[in-house]
């Protein structure tokens, strides 16, 4: 039997049934399983008011977070594998996870060792994964797999109905559009990882040099996406270090850019995404080689392979 470690915070409750999904199938096979929730010290409120929304932004893409509370990890078991489950807030990984990464626990308990990392989230979730390998590689650990599940909605519906659900807690059918987060029978569908997990850890394929999820369609990458979050990074990036100028997370000198940028978000949202969206849909054409290459490079290391989701879809 192994030791599994995973870590995980989920401010909507999303993420954490995804999380208890992958992990029934380790603990009902008799691996040792230990769960540790994030808790910042203080907590983000959810829903979330909208002017502590948007103040969270310059943090997190500058990853800069607030303390933890202590951890309850135990100090005597040396783990064979960790599952890192993250939510993604303005393209980044959320603040906790990031405070997590940055710790001496992260440092201690990561090197050397197989890493899962698990995301739900709207759709856009490239930059933090990225960010999310660069921190692993900074404290040892190895990625072997990543798995991501996304709203059920179009892109431009989720635009709409993740707000709402984000500032109101409401995530039901709302004007003809479809509910907000991962369909419901996606999430119950999340067991095939743990299942597949199961037969890795028996065979020892986490100490290999390989992923242990593909064929199971962990990740799929919609690369117009990918062109369009790019170009949001980059402007979060600037404004991130333009808020911050004016002070720390919470401070009232803040209020006035804050409502800026908001101003700023909301016109971007209806009006540079949408028309960027339609101008890679025009030039399909022309596009589609580098947008297969694109996606078959940030679909690894998991991929969008199907091949055995027979075999572990119970």
């Amino acid at each position: 039997m192994k030791n599994v470690l995973v870590i995980t915070y989920s401010q909507t409750g999303q993420l954490a049934d995804v999380t208890a999904q992958v992990v029934a199938p380790l603990r009902a096979a008799g691996h040792f399983v230990h769960q540790e929730v994030l808790q910042p010290v203080t907590p983000f409120p959810w829903p979330w008011p909208i002017v502590q929304f948007v103040d969270a932004m310059p943090e997190c893409v500058q990853e800069d977070p607030p303390p933890l509370k202590p951890m309850t990890i135990p100090t005597d078991v040396d783990f064979d594998l960790v599952i890192l489950s993250y939510q993604v807030w303005y393209l980044s990984p959320a603040l906790p996870i990031t405070a997590f990464m940055q710790s001496a626990e992260a440092r201690r308990l990561l090197a050397g060792k197989p890493i899962v990392t698990l995301v739900a989230c709207r759709n856009m979730w490239l930059a933090a994964h990225d960010a999310m390998k660069r921190m692993i590689t900074s404290v040892g650990g190895k990625l072997r797999d990543h798995v991501v599940l996304v709203d059920q909605g179009h892109a431009l519906a989720t635009f709409v109905t993740t707000p709402r659900w984000v500032l109101t807690g409401k995530r039901d059918r709302w004007l003809g559009l479809p509910p907000a987060g991962v369909a419901p029978a996606e999430v119950r569908r999340a067991s095939r990882f743990g299942h597949a997990l199961v037969d890795a850890l028996a065979t020892d394929a986490e100490q290999q040099e390989a992923p242990m999820l593909t064929g199971l369609q962990a990740v799929a990458v919609n690369p117009r996406l990918a062109i369009s979050e790019r170009a949001v990074r980059r402007a979060f990036g600037v404004w991130s270090r333009l808020i911050r100028s004016f002070g720390q997370r919470g401070d009232w000198q803040r209020r006035p850019i804050l409502l800026v940028f908001a101003l700023y978000l909301i016109t971007m949202i209806l009006t540079v995404v949408p028309v960027s969206l339609l101008l890679q849909w025009l030039l399909a054409p022309l596009l589609r080689p580098r947008l297969e290459r694109m996606r078959q490079q940030l679909e690894l290391p998991s991929g969008s392979q199907v091949f055995n989701l027979a075999k572990y879809e119970h």
